[in-house]
């Protein structure tokens, strides 16, 4: 799998990432969970599934992976394997996340399972609790879910923040959720803190079902940011045509990574295999009438378990 830039950043991504979301955490809300991942939701059974995928995306050629602060141990797990695997930091680029923390408990059907904070004391609580994890295998720090209503792209001294971690060497990202991505994402292009944009890439949900944020991530791209494209399979709605909806996605000459959410290597071996498949113009246009409004797409998503 060859390396590609990752926009302007400096970091080098492969066209297909992995994405730890499912991994790190006994419950999420991807279809078919139970099947994929059984009755053992130990810790331990999870670090061990955990390695097992990782292992799997890495011999497979993947050389990005995505965690975040509120995936459970996402973070522990990635961590543990990077060094029992013996990897140098330069051997992979790895990103992560800030702004919602883990609060379920390691139960799958805890109440909360996390819980929002775009504060400053968040920013520096976590920056802290991820570089305690990954050291110097941390690379990018994206805001997790940034929204116009969390005033996060408003708050001088958040982003003033990320500037001085960005002078510090650490590329900042920005990711995006729900039907008001594409103004996030304007939103975000915009920001200016002492003359300086602290972001430098976008993480975003785009796929066959919801492709409306296509427009705005282009525009990112043209200004020079990363894009990372989560969600491909529609937490599992799109499974079934699993190498078809990441070929897609990997068809927008705006995108540099998508990232599978593979709980197994043999769901590892298929999202890969999107690599090999070129899809034309007709069949590209034939997909495309999958797409539901943005209201009714994030409408079903906000209605899926925790599984």
């Amino acid at each position: 799998m060859e390396l590609r830039p990752l926009g302007s950043a400096g970091l080098m991504v492969t066209p297909i990432g992995l994405g730890l979301a499912a991994l790190g955490r006994p419950g999420y809300i991807t279809l078919d969970r139970e099947t994929d991942l059984g009755s053992d939701r130990s810790m331990a059974a999870l670090e061990r599934r955990s390695h097992e995928v990782l292992s799997a995306a890495y011999d497979a050629g993947v050389r990005y992976f995505d965690a975040a602060r509120s995936y459970g141990l996402a973070e522990r797990f990635l961590a543990s394997w990077l060094r029992e695997r013996g990897l140098p930091p330069n051997a992979v680029t790895v990103g992560s996340k800030w702004g919602y923390t883990y609060v379920g408990d390691w139960q799958i059907d805890a109440r909360v399972h996390e819980v929002k904070d775009h504060s400053l004391a968040a920013l520096r609580r976590q920056i802290a609790e991820s570089r305690g994890l990954l050291g110097e295998y941390l690379d990018l720090y994206q805001i997790h879910s940034a929204t116009l209503e969390s005033g996060v792209l408003d708050d001088r001294a958040v982003l003033s923040e990320l500037n001085a971690l960005r002078a510090s060497g650490l590329t900042i990202g920005v990711s995006v959720s729900g039907p008001r991505q594409a103004e996030v994402i304007r939103r975000a292009l915009d920001v200016n803190v002492d003359g300086v944009n602290p972001f430098q890439s976008v993480q975003a949900t785009w796929n066959l079902l919801e492709p409306s944020a296509g427009p705005a991530l282009a525009e990112a791209h043209q200004a020079g940011w990363g894009v990372i494209i989560k969600e491909a399979l529609a937490n599992g709605r799109l499974a079934d045509r699993d190498q078809q909806a990441i070929a897609a996605a990997l068809a927008n000459p705006w995108v540099d990574t998508v990232l599978s959410g593979a709980v197994t290597p043999a769901q590892v071996q298929s999202n890969v295999g999107a690599l090999a498949l070129q899809l034309s113009p007709d069949e590209l246009a034939a997909l495309s009438k999958l797409a539901e409004t943005p209201d009714r797409y994030w409408k079903e998503r906000s209605q899926l378990a925790w599984r």
